[in-house]
């Protein structure tokens, strides 16, 4: 019990701290982008339910391989917070509230929403290419794929799950979320499993980036460091030959 103790504080520890800390000090209004995502979820959901609200939140926010490139790219942004038909909508709600809550607090609103979105299209882009490489190559798809409504937060939820988890040091917690998605597409392979793992693929490289950009930054402040230590090392040198190191009077021009 000691040892689970021990690895939950290991892997989870700094995340733990930084939303308990933001919520005691806070509470909501350190989540205002997850509750106002909540809301909208829970509006579209009821919208979409009633006779003259569905056709409305499918010309907004329903993507469809089949629909042009650039009405695709004007609903994704919309289609994060409309619920799926067939599947309950407080599975979306929760999805939202805890691991966009999460988010938001770790590494605030705006890069949620980019790193949500870049999910989220990711899984939309990739249908097009499944679909176009047809049902029997490795990645394809069927055509009737196409006609699939591909709404919900789904992607955005996995992609968001393993780049804070990454950010924060819980590897193992990034790495069981990938082998769920790996597990489900093996399992019960369909649209849904195959865009998670195409933004799983989009977070990576998001990760790879970020890491990339971070060791830069290090080694840069490293050569500054090195370079500030040696400029020093030159000054006291000069110092010394000049004044009381040779014990003569400093040249004069």
């Amino acid at each position: 019990m000691r040892t689970l103790a021990r690895w939950a504080r290991e892997e989870w520890g700094l995340l733990y701290v930084t939303v308990r800390e933001a919520l005691l000090k806070r509470k909501l209004r350190a989540l205002p982008m997850t509750v106002g995502a909540v809301g909208l979820t829970a509006l579209l959901q009821y919208v979409q339910n009633q006779p003259w609200g569905y056709q409305l939140v499918q010309n907004t926010g329903a993507v469809r391989a089949e629909d042009p490139l650039w009405l695709a790219l004007l609903r994704t942004p919309l289609s994060l917070f409309v619920p799926a038909l067939d599947l309950p909508v407080w599975g979306a709600l929760a999805q939202i509230l805890l691991v966009f809550g999460i988010s938001e607090v770790c590494i605030g609103w705006w890069r949620t929403l980019v790193i949500a979105y870049v999910a989220t299209l990711a899984g939309t882009l990739y249908a097009r290419v499944g679909i176009s490489l047809g049902a029997h190559a490795p990645f394809g798809l069927p055509w009737t794929d196409a006609q699939v409504v591909d709404t919900g937060p789904s992607a955005a939820v996995v992609g968001l799950a393993v780049f804070v988890a990454w950010r924060y040091g819980a590897y193992a917690t990034a790495g069981a979320v990938t082998v769920a998605m790996v597990a489900e597409v093996l399992i019960k392979e369909n649209l849904a499993g195959k865009e998670h793992l195409a933004a799983l693929m989009a977070v990576g490289v998001l990760c790879l980036a970020v890491a990339v950009r971070h060791r830069r930054g290090r080694l840069r402040l490293r050569l500054r460091r090195a370079s500030g230590s040696l400029s020093r090392r030159g000054q006291r040198r000069s110092d010394s030959r000049t004044g009381r190191g040779s014990g003569l009077p400093p040249i004069r021009s």
